[in-house]
């Protein structure tokens, strides 16, 4: 099969960012006529749809970085859209909580980001409030942040795609084809998938577990690498769902990555306890055991990966303990409610995530895009990526015109 029509964007990737980046281009450019392609058989296969399902407020994030101003300005976003389009949604808040004072100088590091971020309704909370807000938990010190929310991820890219399909009816989503090349011929990029090939102007890959591959492929030189990070969830039982209203967290450990273990209330009114972070062999891999050679002879290939790891042996070693330990996990987890049992959990889903490391073993903690000839290449969305995807998909839009004077070529 060929389609011989000439898209003025094609966009690889079905995940948040992906259709974020569609919905943006054609609500800006209803004319444009856009192609996206997912490899899988429906839209936030992958990330988006394993992730924690927040709406994040922006309190962690370094004041004036790409993922502070667009997790700010995309929650209000993603919260009009919600409301807009009928997307289960709930602004319910969250407490983060210290329970050692040892907690209390990041704590106020991160309380003064959220100010400086524009969260200036967040609050010092006491540990009496503390129970007030969710009983079970215990703490000594808190902060209320009443921004954060809930949202069904999968829905909300979903929709964004649908609106995208019904803006212009030459646009098109397709599903269960996967890019297999994209050459650069006269100013135009031809695209083979295993089922298929199109045409387009222009190109944007929103890849995520396998965006570095992609921007290889694309001739991209690249100083980093993709390494998945697994992390699994238990349940609360029906019978131990009272013992979080809404969302718990800890102090995030300022040495590590990661936001640490807490409790999630998700749409679906069930509550979510995790996730760990423990090195994946398999990049889309949600099983315990799942392996995939090429994914870990990659990996383990890359220097970056052993400098993570060696620096944070021990944190590494103790994460891959607690995923075949409940009880080590209910430990971490009675740290905040200390009333929980080994009854009141039950095994969960898992997700992966895209870690963007450097040859040093740095995380890069910040959104990264790149420019090959007609392509853009969203090579890191880190957490908040799916709270800000319709700030991220404005912000890729906006680069698109810059640089390759999109205004004036649409549809000519």
């Amino acid at each position: 099969m060929s389609e011989n029509k000439l898209f003025d964007i094609c966009i690889v990737g079905g995940g948040i960012v992906g259709a974020a980046t569609a919905y943006s281009f054609q609500q800006v450019y209803p004319e444009m006529k856009v192609l996206l392609i997912e490899k899988e058989n429906r839209p936030a296969p992958h990330q988006t749809g394993h992730n924690s399902g927040v709406i994040h407020s922006g309190i962690y994030y370094k004041p004036g970085s790409y993922k502070a101003k667009n997790c700010v300005k995309g929650k209000d976003q993603l919260i009009a859209f919600a409301k807009e389009h009928g997307i289960k949604h709930d602004v319910c808040g969250k407490i983060i909580v210290a329970t050692e004072e040892s907690e209390f100088p990041h704590m106020e590091k991160v309380f003064n980001n959220g100010i400086a971020n524009g969260l200036t309704d967040n609050r010092w909370i006491s540990a009496a409030e503390i129970k007030e807000i969710e009983p079970h938990c215990t703490g000594i010190k808190g902060i209320w942040v009443p921004y954060t929310g809930i949202i069904d991820f999968v829905g909300a890219t979903a929709k964004m795609l649908e609106i995208t399909e019904s803006l212009n009816s030459e646009s098109k989503v397709v599903f269960n084809e996967e890019v297999i090349s994209y050459k650069e011929e006269s100013g135009v990029k031809n695209i083979r998938t295993n089922k298929a090939s199109y045409r387009a102007k222009y190109m944007v890959f929103c890849g995520g577990l396998q965006s570095d591959r992609l921007a290889k492929k694309d001739g991209v030189k690249l100083d980093m690498s993709i390494v998945g990070f697994r992390g699994d969830y238990y349940e609360l039982t029906d019978a131990a769902k009272h013992k979080v209203r809404n969302l718990i967290y800890p102090v995030p450990n300022p040495e590590f990555p990661f936001l640490g273990v807490h409790f999630t209330r998700m749409t679906d009114g069930s509550m979510e306890c995790g996730p760990n972070a423990v090195f994946s062999f398999k990049r889309e891999g949600y099983g315990k055991t799942d392996f995939s050679l090429k994914d870990a002879a990659e990996a383990l290939a890359f220097r970056g990966t052993w400098n993570l790891l060696f620096k944070h042996f021990g944190f590494a070693y103790n994460e891959y303990r607690r995923a075949f330990s409940k009880p080590l996990f209910l430990k971490t987890l009675q740290r905040l409610i200390p009333d929980l049992t080994m009854e009141d959990l039950q095994p969960g889903r898992a997700g992966v995530r895209a870690m963007a490391l450097g040859l040093d073993g740095e995380t890069i903690d910040d959104f990264r895009i790149e420019q090959k000839g007609n392509s853009l290449h969203v090579l890191n969305a880190p957490s908040p990526a799916a709270t800000a995807s319709l700030a991220i998909g404005n912000q890729i839009r906006e680069m698109a015109e810059a640089r390759f004077a999109l205004k004036d070529k649409v549809s000519q």
